[in-house]
C-alpha cells in the first residue's frame, strides 16, 4: 500500500480564493463592530462628564475685606464647607511658636498659610474623624483649648492653624488649592 499526499491547493484553486475573502470579511466586520461600540460607548461616557454648572463651582473667589481680624467666615466649595479665619498678631505668634513634638500630625504653620499672608487660615472645614463640620467660624462658637475649631460630636480640638491638638481626629484639616488675587481677595480652586 502506497500512501498518497494529500492533493494541496494553490494559489489559483478556488478554495484560496475563498480564505482570502473570508479572512478580509472577518477583518472588515471586525472593524465595523469596533466602531460601532464606539460610536455607542462615547456619549454614554460623555454623559460622565461634570456639566457646566459643576464647573463654574469648582471654584470660588472670596473677598476678604469685610472679615475683622479674630474672625471667620464659611464659603461653599465643591459641596464642602471651608473656614477662612482671619487671625490675630496673638494667634499667628501661638501657632507659629508650637513645638512640632506636642502636635498629633506635626506640620509647622509656615506650611499651612501662604508666604506673606500668614493672617489668613484655609481649611476645609469637616473633622478628620468622621466628617463632622467643627464649630468656631462664628464669633459665639466655641473654639476649644487652643482657640480653633471644636469638634462638639467626639470633642476634637484643632489649633489656629487647623492642626488637629486633642481628640479621635488623627489628621489636621486638609488644605483645599487657593492663591491670593490681592490682599483682599482669594480665590479656592
Amino acid at each position: 500500500m502506497s500512501a498518497t499526499a494529500p492533493a494541496s491547493h494553490g494559489p489559483g484553486h478556488p478554495h484560496a480564493a475563498d480564505q482570502g475573502k473570508r479572512d478580509f470579511l472577518k477583518l472588515v466586520s471586525g472593524a465595523a463592530a469596533a466602531i460601532g461600540v464606539g460610536a455607542i460607548a462615547w456619549p454614554l461616557i460623555d454623559s460622565m462628564n461634570p456639566s457646566a454648572d459643576v464647573l463654574a463651582l469648582s471654584s470660588v473667589e472670596v473677598d476678604l475685606t469685610p472679615v475683622p481680624a479674630g474672625q471667620g467666615i464659611t464659603v461653599a466649595w465643591r459641596g464642602k464647607p471651608v473656614f477662612v479665619r482671619h487671625r490675630t498678631e496673638k494667634e499667628i505668634k501661638e501657632a507659629q511658636d508650637v513645638k512640632l513634638s506636642e502636635l498629633i500630625e506635626p506640620q509647622p504653620d509656615s506650611e499651612r498659610v501662604k508666604a506673606g499672608h500668614d493672617q489668613w487660615i484655609v481649611v476645609i472645614g469637616i473633622c478628620t474623624h468622621l466628617g463632622c463640620i467643627p464649630l468656631g467660624n462664628k464669633p459665639t462658637d466655641p473654639r476649644g483649648d487652643w482657640g480653633g475649631w471644636f469638634c462638639p460630636c467626639h470633642g476634637s480640638q484643632y489649633d489656629t492653624s487647623g492642626r488637629v491638638r486633642h481628640g479621635p481626629a488623627p489628621l489636621n484639616l486638609y488644605l483645599p488649592q487657593y492663591a491670593f488675587e490681592s490682599d483682599s481677595k482669594i480665590k479656592i480652586g
